[in-house]
C-alpha cells in the first residue's frame, strides 16, 4: 500500500483521522470553493472534494491514496460554505435558527497510478434551537464561526445551538467516519480499526 494522504488542513478532520491507527500525511488543497447554477448541494460537495483530492494528487508518489473532503450546509434552498466575515456569519446563523438544515460532506478517494476514483457523500439533518439575538451575537463574538461551514461548530461552543441531529455526528464535524471507513475498506483494503 502507498501513503495515505488527507487533502486537508482542517484541524477537525486531522484530529478525527488521528484517532485511528493509520499512518497518513496531510496536504492542503488550495482550490476556489464554488458551486455552479443547477448543482445540488450533494453534487457541489462531491465536486469540491474531488477537486481537492485531484489537486493534491498531482506530483504524489504512485499507489498513494488521497482523501478529499468538503462540507457544506444547505437550508431553505441556500447552500452555505464558510462565512467570509461576521456579517455573513450572522446571516447564516439567523437563517438556521429554529429550522432544520442538511450538512453534506463530499468525500473523494483516489489511488494514484490506477483508475480508482471514488466519490460519495454523507448527509446529516441538524435542527437548530430557536435562539435569541443576544445568544446568537454572543456566539459570533467567540469567533468560533470562522472557517466553519454554516458558521458554527457542533463540536465546540456551537453545540449549545443544536437542538438535535439525525444522522452521522462526525459528518457535521467534517469527516463522516463510518462512510470513509466503508469506502477505504471496500475499494482500498484499508480499515480504520
Amino acid at each position: 500500500m502507498g501513503m495515505l494522504i488527507l487533502a486537508s488542513s482542517s484541524p477537525r478532520r486531522i484530529e478525527l483521522l488521528s484517532r485511528y491507527d493509520v499512518e497518513f500525511e496531510t496536504m492542503k488543497a488550495d482550490i476556489e470553493e464554488r458551486s455552479f447554477p443547477g448543482e445540488t448541494p450533494e453534487e457541489a460537495a462531491m465536486a469540491l472534494a474531488f477537486e481537492k483530492a485531484l489537486q493534491v494528487a498531482k506530483g504524489i508518489s504512485p499507489n498513494s491514496i488521497v482523501i478529499g473532503a468538503d462540507t457544506l450546509v444547505a437550508c431553505e434552498g441556500r447552500v452555505m460554505g464558510k462565512p467570509k466575515d461576521e456579517e455573513e456569519a450572522w446571516d447564516m446563523l439567523d437563517l438556521l435558527r429554529g429550522r432544520e438544515h442538511d450538512v453534506i460532506t463530499g468525500i473523494s478517494t483516489i489511488r494514484l497510478g490506477s483508475n480508482i476514483k471514488v466519490i460519495d457523500f454523507e448527509k446529516t439533518m441538524v435542527r437548530f434551537g430557536d435562539i435569541s439575538d443576544e445568544k446568537l451575537q454572543r456566539y459570533i463574538d467567540t469567533g468560533e464561526y470562522v472557517d466553519k461551514a454554516g458558521a458554527y461548530g457542533i463540536q465546540g461552543l456551537g453545540g449549545v445551538l443544536i437542538e438535535g441531529i439525525y444522522g452521522c455526528y462526525f459528518n457535521v464535524v467534517g469527516l463522516p467516519l463510518y462512510r470513509l471507513d466503508n469506502l477505504l475498506e471496500r475499494y482500498f483494503d484499508i480499515n480504520l480499526l
